[in-house]
């Protein structure tokens, strides 16, 4: 008899139910389906089947039960089947069965855990997409943690994977940091001009305007007078939400954008284009050093370059989806679900923000991705709706876009909360987080919760060496196999060979439950798009092996016992680290 294999052993299972339901419903066309029970002592498979067919049998649930199980064919990987509650069946493994399992992953490797629940579609992942206005803070990293993780269990879970980043390098932000940058030059010159509360104020920009002055000398000098022409002034902000002073200064901020524009020329470019790339390139440098590598980088202003913003505001005017109020363009989207109409064209011509995203969704269905994952702060919430309309306007099935929020993140340190703002320059870098906790940790606890959940990120835990530590419990699990394989010295490739018949104890079986869940884990991780379950399966596999490791003598003199142990505890370092390596995280061979 060929050894079950457990990637085809639900499947196994599941044509002994279909043949069962031909007996006692030939005629009912409901899809059977696996689950796992919750509590260890009601087998490896659960169904669900007799409770489905109720209603068209209109029979009792524990009757059909009864009657399917009589109707199951005998197979060599089922030890027994029971009816539980008001019509469950619980199915029971042979031993060999359960056993089967330290072989395959042995022999798979790092293919354990692939699903076929992509079936090779293409999906893209955008993520991160900050503004390149200054350095990721510790928020822009849970959103970097969880698109990579993300990606990587869709990847797993068999789509065809695209990351990708949506550069904004074509709005207000880029101008208020190239005026920034071009304020704090002419200061290096002697300028007097107050800088704005409103402009970004980080040392980052400091160090761009030096940059500059190397660069480019006194070129880009203009006489404080010239700068600040028809500017309202700085309008002090006496209280927290003073309005009326905000609005002043966002005004004096517009004029001393047109100013630098009307007085550098081609200069203002040069201004830009040097705040642009060094924001990039930093971006860019602290994502990879947290593991995090995108596939493409794209462009909001080539958006506008190759005319697609304009083309697809056309489309939606010759559909009929747009109208003319107060001297601006309004898209209709309350007629597709949206709370109300949204302004795609300025009275000054100027396209918004919004112009450039639906033209930005449009790209990417017409790139033929069959899903588009965008993540998305919590905060964008109220987005979705307008975006999704628009692309309906436009003839895409607008299902087809899915947007999983990321909470905000709180940073704890010694029990003070730190504080993040941009512009103030007053924020907690993702950079800084790494070199605290390191990149294993700060991966790890990103996605240790739901994304849509608010995140306390405690420091002090992660940087400790104590099992309260996820990231260090997981990652001693693995370390600790890898020191008992290291003292026995052989060959760990011939272990996926040896006979694991001897392995009798609960706690083995237990680990083997462990073993034969995780492609159901990377499946569940994928559809629901949530990394976080990965990250508690790898919690519950450390801790069955702590247990079984603490109470077990591996390396004992009996050497097929020996052998036996020592491939089930291998197999369990295989899946340790391939799911710790989805969620970017190191699986250390000694700590």
């Amino acid at each position: 008899m060929t050894e079950p294999t457990l990637q085809s052993l639900p499947e196994r299972i599941l044509a002994l139910f279909r043949d069962a339901m031909r007996t006692v419903a030939p005629h009912a066309a409901v899809a059977v389906v696996l689950e796992r029970p919750r509590q260890a002592g009601h087998g490896e498979f659960a169904s669900t089947l007799a409770l489905q067919l109720a209603k068209s049998l209109q029979r009792p649930p524990g009757e059909i039960a009864a009657a399917l199980i009589k109707a199951l064919p005998p197979s060599p990987l089922v030890e027994k089947v029971e009816v539980a509650g008001p019509g469950f069946i619980n199915v029971f493994l042979t031993p060999a069965a359960k056993r089967s399992v330290v072989t395959e992953v042995l022999r798979a490797g790092s293919r354990w855990g692939a699903v076929s629940l992509g079936h090779g579609r293409r999906v893209q992942v955008e993520f991160v997409s900050s503004n390149p206005t200054g350095p990721l803070h510790v928020g822009h990293g849970r959103g970097a943690a969880f698109g990579a993780s993300l990606a990587n269990v869709l990847a797993k879970a068999g789509y065809e994977v695209q990351r990708e980043y949506y550069v904004n390098d074509a709005g207000r932000q880029m101008d208020i940091l190239a005026v920034s940058t071009w304020l704090r030059y002419l200061a290096g010159f002697g300028s007097k001009i107050p800088f704005p509360p409103n402009g970004y104020q980080g040392d980052y920009v400091t160090a761009m305007a030096d940059t500059l002055r190397k660069t480019c000398g006194h070129s880009l000098f203009r006489a404080d007078e010239s700068v600040l022409d028809g500017t309202p002034g700085i309008a002090p902000l006496l209280r927290e939400g003073d309005k009326e002073a905000e609005a002043r200064n966002e005004t004096h901020m517009d004029v001393l954008i047109a100013n630098a524009k009307s007085l550098l020329g081609d200069g203002y470019k040069t201004v830009h284009q040097l705040a642009l790339h060094e924001q990039l390139a930093d971006c860019r440098e602290d994502l990879e050093a947290f593991g995090v590598v995108f596939d493409r980088w794209f462009s909001e202003q080539s958006l506008y370059d190759d005319g697609s913003v304009a083309r697809v505001v056309d489309r939606l005017a010759a559909g009929g989806h747009l109208y003319d109020q107060d001297g601006a363009r309004w898209f209709r989207s309350s007629a597709f679900g949206d709370e109300k109409d949204r302004v795609v064209q300025r009275e000054n011509g100027i396209f918004t923000y919004f112009a450039s995203d639906i033209a930005y969704h449009a790209n990417k269905f017409e790139r033929g991705f069959e899903r588009v994952v965008d993540v998305w702060g919590a905060d964008h919430h109220g987005y979705i709706p307008r975006v999704k309309a628009a692309l309906t306007a436009l003839g895409f099935d607008a299902g087809r876009l899915h947007v999983p929020l990321v909470q905000f993140v709180s940073l704890y340190r010694h029990g003070e909360k730190a504080q993040m703002s941009t512009r103030k320059g007053q924020f907690v870098t993702l950079r800084e987080l790494r070199t605290e906790v390191g990149r294993d940790a700060a991966r790890f606890f990103y996605v240790l919760r739901k994304s849509d959940q608010h995140l306390d990120f405690d420091l002090d835990l992660a940087k400790s060496e104590s099992n309260d530590n996820p990231v260090y419990y997981v990652q001693y699990a693995h370390a600790r196999i890898h020191s008992v394989l290291q003292k026995w010295g052989g060959d760990a490739a011939l272990l996926a060979g040896v006979p694991l018949d001897v392995l009798d104890s609960p706690q083995e079986f237990v680990l083997m439950q462990w073993l034969r869940a995780y492609p159901e884990a990377v499946e569940a991780a994928a559809r629901d798009y949530a990394p976080h379950q990965l990250a508690f399966y790898l919690k519950d596999l450390a801790a069955a092996l702590h247990s079984y490791y603490n109470a077990t003598q591996v390396l004992v003199s009996e050497e097929p016992r020996k052998l036996a142990r020592l491939a089930l505890i291998a197999a369990v370092a295989v899946v340790l680290r391939d799911g710790l390596q989805l969620l970017g995280v190191h699986a250390p061979e000694s700590m």
